[in-house]
This record gives structure tokens, sequence and C-alpha cells, in this order.
């Protein structure tokens, strides 16, 4: 009877010890396949309609919606930068009601609508305030956290263009959610000015520069951020061959080549070849016979960012497939890879680097309702990581 108890007890036990290591041996398996597990769904891709802002409490909100400071359909993004967890995009005040001209969300929210928090908060977006950001229309997050915006200054640029402010960039220290520098643009535009894109170059000796596109005047602004000072230069004629009206968009984009140096690419839209031209020569503020001619367009192209490296993405107007160019190889079509499928009818603005995931992103729209007036209850947009990014 002793023997037989003893006996069961060890079989028992035997049978305990062995579901143990098969539970080890599945945790341990769990554990090992998580690196390489899908991305969470809401990590990638966010979603929302017209302004899903986050308000400080409802009777702002309400403040807002009566003095026709808020009109959901009239909010749409158009650029955007990744930090970690969060997404940095600008909300171009293009028509009235745009509370903030630039927000942050979650990349991690689960909820079905990503909500908008003014960055840094709604007082500095406030329109009219003074020293406030009056009409964001593009930024940078450079490799230092600091967050560069361009304000041109100007709103309603789709109804009744007004001018709110002067024309100038706003540096934000991200890790702070702090305002670190004003740079006034006032000196470097003309009345005709249309300021459109900008990037962030750091000379070899550490010094910031600023290039933006000026489209109407047909030439490049170079601050130099640590001197304090800037200036104009102007492309030459080429550059606008086969270009319609003043209204056409100047496109730039920065890429780092192999050997360290930096180039700034740039066309426009409705011109028919695509030119570059080395930073150190911009930095001097020389042009003439540094532009050089890299190709004729297959198509107008759109170009929409860069990997922070030497590929370039661009899609053709009207299209949404994305491609991409290694910029250290001759601009001809067997260089130009198709790395995104769209299977909407949304078309991207925007694509950036999502370091934290090792991925690019892309920011897609139906930017093109938006400015017949035909969204409805407002512009369906969204951030989502290119899967098909190789």
């Amino acid at each position: 009877m002793v023997a037989a108890m003893k006996e069961e007890k060890m079989h028992r036990m035997a049978r305990i010890l062995f579901l143990f290591c098969i539970l080890c041996i599945n945790v341990k398996e769990l554990i090992s396949i998580l690196p390489y597990a899908p991305y969470d769904r809401c990590v990638l891709t966010i979603s929302w309609t017209g302004g899903s802002f986050c308000w400080p409490c409802p009777s702002t909100k309400s403040i807002y919606i009566k003095s026709g400071h808020f009109i959901s359909k009239n909010v749409i993004g158009t650029r955007a930068q990744i930090y970690k967890d969060d997404a940095f995009i600008v909300l171009p005040r293009f028509k009235s009601g745009i509370p903030a001209t630039l927000v942050k969300t979650s990349l991690k929210d689960r909820t079905c609508q990503a909500l908008l928090e003014p960055f840094p908060n709604l007082s500095l977006n406030e329109e009219c305030k003074p020293n406030a950001i009056q009409n964001a229309v593009d930024l940078v997050l450079d490799a230092q956290d600091l967050l560069w915006i361009l304000d041109v200054g100007i709103v309603n640029t789709l109804e009744q263009p007004i001018q709110r402010g002067c024309p100038k960039i706003l540096v934000f220290s991200v890790k702070l959610c702090k305002l670190l520098k004003v740079i006034d643009l006032s000196g470097l535009v003309l009345p005709a000015s249309r300021l459109q894109y900008l990037v962030v170059d750091y000379a070899p000796d550490g010094r910031p520069f600023v290039y933006i596109s000026d489209a109407a005047a047909r030439a490049i602004l170079v601050y130099d951020v640590a001197a304090g000072k800037g200036y104009r230069v102007v492309l030459p004629n080429a550059v606008v061959c086969g270009c319609q009206n003043r209204r056409d968009v100047l496109y730039i984009a920065l890429a780092r080549k192999c050997d360290g140096s930096t180039v700034l690419y740039f066309t426009y839209l409705s011109g028919s070849r695509l030119f570059a031209i080395k930073t150190e020569y911009l930095r001097r503020g020389a042009c003439q016979g540094y532009v050089e001619d890299i190709g004729i367009k297959p198509g107008r192209i759109i170009i929409l960012g860069t990997d922070n490296g030497s590929a370039m993405f661009f899609r053709y107007e009207g299209k949404g497939n994305i491609f991409r160019w290694d910029t250290n190889t001759p601009f001809i079509p067997a260089n130009v890879v198709l790395v995104y499928r769209s299977d909407d009818c949304l078309l991207a603005t925007h694509v950036m680097a999502d370091y934290k995931r090792g991925r690019m992103r892309v920011l897609k729209s139906n930017f093109h309702d938006y400015i017949q007036g035909t969204v409805g209850c407002g512009a369906v947009q969204n951030l989502s990581i290119m899967e098909n990014f190789c």
C-alpha cells in the first residue's frame, strides 16, 4: 500500500515536471520570436479624419467652434517627422478654422482616431498672436533632436491670403518641449516670395545651415545659424525651363553622399529637368557655374523626401505609387525602383524616416479632394510604415 502511494506520488511529480518543461520551452520559443514578430497594427498605421484635436477642455473647443477658429473639414496634415513614439505634423493654414498649425500625435495610440495635440501648446499656435506660429508649411527633425519649423506668416492661402506675421524659422527641442530660437526671414524675402520647403544641413565644422526654396523668386534662401545671417542664391534660368507660371512648386531635397558630402537637389513641378548643387557652394553663396544638370525627368514628379542618406523618394503627379532613386547613381529609369504600391485613393505628401523601427513612413491624404473642396466631413489622412520598402 505504502509502495503504491509512493509510486503514484512519483508519477504525479513526473507529470508536473513534464508540464513545467513544456511551459518553459513554449515561453522560450515565444521570447525568441518577439524581435521578429510583426509590428503592432496600431504602430504600423495611424489614421484620422479632419482635425481630431486634443483640447484642454470642452469649453475651449466650443469657443473655437463658435468663433470660427475651428472648422474640422479645413484641417489637413501635409508634412511630418518621427521622434521615437511621436509624430510631429504640420497642418498648414490653407483655409480658415485651423486652431493649431503644428501638432504631435502618438504612434502607439489605440483609439480609432489619432488625437492631434498642439505643439508645444495651443497658445503658441494661436493665429494673430505675436511671436506665435502663424502658418507652418514644412518641418525638419535633425540629428540633434532639434525640430525646425518653416512659418511663412501668411494664412488662408487657398482662400483670401492674410499676412499675419513675418516669415520665420522656429527651432524647438523635442526632448525639452521648448522653443529655443526664432529666425526672422523678413530681410531675405521679396514681396512676391513663396517659401515652400526647408532642409537643415551641418557643415563639416558643425555649423548648422538652413536652405529654403522660394518658388516665385527662383531662389534658394541660405541661412547661417551660427553667424546669424543669410542671403539669397538666385538659380539659373535653365531651372524654369518648361515651367508654365510663377505659381509653380519648387521642390528641394538634401542627399548625403557616400563620401560624406551633401548635395541639394531641386526641381520645379512643371520643369523638365532635375538639378543639383553641392552645399559647400551654397554655404559660400556661390551658384553661377556650380549648378549641375542631373537629367531629364521621366514626367512631372513630386519629391516626397529622403532617408536622410542618399535615397530620394518621389511619385508622379496624380499617382499613388512611390519610387526610390539612389542619388549615388545616374538619374535614369534603370536606377529608379518602385518601393511602395498605393492600394487606396490617397496620395503621399511626405516620406520620412522612423528610426526607432528602422523603417520609412509615408504621410498620405486625399489632398486633391481637399483642394477642390470635396472632402465632406474632413480630409482622410494616415501615417503608415512603408511595409514593402526595400
